[in-house]
């Protein structure tokens, strides 16, 4: 009996300091108690800092949808300052992503909010703000350059007029021949009955074009 009066005892007197603390701490506006008892705790302060970010990252942009329907688009929320839009060096596709730089951080946090997700030409635009720390130097490099497509006709037409030398020559010739060997092995192998004329250019004369040492 007398153990079990002396633990009674002990926890009045728990009880009782605790709501002792707990008053205490009212004043204190604590954000929440502790579930093993104890004083009531407060968070420490967080400093919510302003997000200072203008450059928006644009993901799965449509097919048609180019720099100036972006543009357009775009700017009805706000001054735009930059735009490039990632293409394909070589031939000038868009790679469906790219990039929007705003006057204000404001207008770009709304662009990111409103436009993420949002259905454009069955594409679901994937839309996120880029901190500033994270925004390449060389991002904007030649932004202001509008893509001229390459005359890959007259590049090709160039490379096959070049001048040779008698070794480029020959070896141009020789990978001609192999690739027209392998061609005739392929067509037997097939059970075509078919006589594949000979290779002109094996036996014709050197062209004006090759060039010889002095």
């Amino acid at each position: 009996m007398g153990g079990a009066k002396a633990r009674k005892k002990g926890i009045t007197k728990k009880l009782k300091k605790g709501a002792t603390e707990f008053s205490a701490s009212k004043d204190k506006a604590a954000d929440f108690l502790p579930l093993e008892g104890g004083p009531a705790r407060k968070l420490p302060d967080i400093e919510v800092r302003e997000s200072k970010a203008t450059v928006l990252y644009i993901g799965r942009i449509p097919h048609g949808f180019y720099e100036n329907e972006m543009e357009g688009f775009f700017k009805q929320f706000g001054t735009i300052k930059r735009l490039r839009l990632a293409r394909n060096k070589k031939t000038g596709k868009s790679k469906h992503f790219g990039f929007i730089e705003f006057e204000s951080p404001e207008v770009a946090r709304v662009v990111a909010d409103t436009m993420h997700n949002y259905l454009l030409f069955e594409h679901l635009l994937q839309v996120c703000l880029i901190p500033p720390e994270h925004v390449h130097p060389r991002l904007w490099k030649g932004v202001n350059r509008w893509y001229k497509p390459l005359d890959w006709v007259k590049i090709e037409r160039k490379r096959q007029d070049k001048e040779r030398t008698l070794e480029e020559h020959n070896k141009l010739v020789e990978g001609i021949l192999k690739r027209d060997k392998k061609r005739r092995k392929r067509i037997e192998a097939a059970g075509i009955d078919y006589e594949c004329p000979e290779m002109v250019g094996a036996i014709q004369a050197a062209p004006k074009k090759i060039k010889f040492a002095d």
